[in-house]
């Protein structure tokens, strides 16, 4: 009878540990052979949402065409590549793998990027995954079997990464051995696989839900900053010169101030005033390009988008500028609590135009200003009854 019907089938008989034991030698024996989990697609592509970073689009596909491919290439965050250059030309010297290396930052700043640059600066192969794609042990020791020495394994969004997999994970960063158990029961044993010396580069948006002892175990940690406009200018006039498009100095910084700091949002934006240049006939990318073709994707001088607006229009005109609580407020624009708190609300208290309070979320001056109301009489001062 086939395994797969036997296994399907109500009356077959659980496992002998002798047979769970074979099992498990079988996929030592096996683990070489195995491939690579791949990744996992991101969200569902949503073209309304052109500044949101974590939301993958259509065009993101070309993405690889404009990653820089080394060190002197990438732009900005220059204290990085300062000590990352000095790390990697002591690793290659000595003909060592580099020491973990873990990138912290928010989604679109290029921690990807220079994980793909490390391997090719060191000249070893590069692996890449994601923490959802792994979903039991054997999945990561089929990769790490597979490697070779110097090998760099870049695992994205590694916070998401389950506990069985991280213990292993600790193993094979400090040892570099992979810990199998064969057997079950009292018959159960280790068996330890040695791996060639490799690099880890994890990466995570979230380095607050990483456990201490992972990340103990990197060397060394960089964290990401956003872009200033004037880096954001120089990487729209590096993309534009691949593809074939030219922008205006003013219409480089123009683009670069509504781009929220990341370079992923400036070169979405850039891709689309080249769609409204074409489109226009114009042969360069001009300033009053880019205005009207900012307006007609909703996207103001900051690069708020209308859900961004929404936010502070419902706080000003239902809440009197506040304070309202987040699961009031999210109900009152549409949104679930978590897409309120974890997207739009940082980029808001970032510019200024929304401060979290113990009683609640309330607009500043600023917001008021930007978009063009008279704040009323008593405003945020109002002390609310709670009854």
């Amino acid at each position: 009878m086939n395994r797969s019907v036997r296994a399907k089938s109500p009356y077959s008989r659980p496992k002998t540990e002798r047979e769970a034991e074979a099992d498990d030698m079988n996929i030592v024996a096996q683990l070489s052979a195995q491939a690579a989990g791949g990744m996992v697609s991101g969200p569902a592509p949503d073209a309304t949402h052109i500044v949101r970073a974590d939301v993958a689009v259509d065009d993101d596909v070309q993405e690889g065409s404009l990653r820089p491919k080394s060190l002197k290439e990438f732009q900005g965050q220059q204290a990085i590549k300062e000590n990352l250059s000095v790390f990697v030309n002591a690793a290659r010297d000595r003909q060592e793998a580099l020491d973990h290396l873990f990138l912290i930052g928010p989604p679109g700043l290029g921690k990807t990027t220079l994980a793909q640059i490390t391997a090719a600066e060191l000249g070893v192969d590069f692996k890449v995954t994601s923490a959802p794609a792994l979903d039991k042990p054997k999945d990561l020791a089929g990769i790490l079997s597979t490697i070779t020495a110097r090998t760099v394994f870049f695992i994205d969004e590694i916070h998401r990464l389950k506990p069985a997999i991280e213990e292993m994970l600790y193993i094979a960063m400090e040892d570099f051995e992979l810990d199998w158990v064969i057997g079950q029961g009292a018959a159960a044993r280790t068996v330890r696989i040695p791996i060639p010396h490799f690099t880890l580069v994890g990466a995570t948006t979230k380095a607050g839900m990483v456990s201490s002892p992972l990340i103990s175990r990197f060397g060394i940690v960089q964290r990401f900053n956003f872009y200033t406009h004037e880096e954001l200018a120089s990487i729209i006039r590096r993309s534009a010169a691949i593809l074939n498009v030219t922008a205006d100095e003013d219409a480089s910084m123009l683009m670069a101030s509504c781009s929220r700091g990341t370079p992923r949002i400036a070169n979405r934006i850039l891709r689309r005033m080249r769609d409204f240049a074409q489109v226009a006939g114009s042969p360069v990318i001009t300033v009053d390009i880019v205005t009207e073709g900012l307006r007609k994707l909703g996207i103001d001088s900051l690069g708020l988008e209308r859900y961004d607006r929404e936010i502070l229009s419902s706080i000003i005109n239902n809440f009197s500028g506040g304070p309202v609580g987040a699961e009031t407020l999210a109900i009152s624009i549409g949104e679930s609590q978590d897409t309120l708190e974890d997207y739009y609300e940082p980029y808001l208290i970032q510019c200024g135009l929304l401060q979290r309070t113990p009683r609640g979320r309330v607009v500043t001056d600023r917001a008021y200003k930007h978009l063009g109301l008279e704040k009323r009489g008593g405003g945020n001062e109002d002390q609310r009854l709670l009854f």
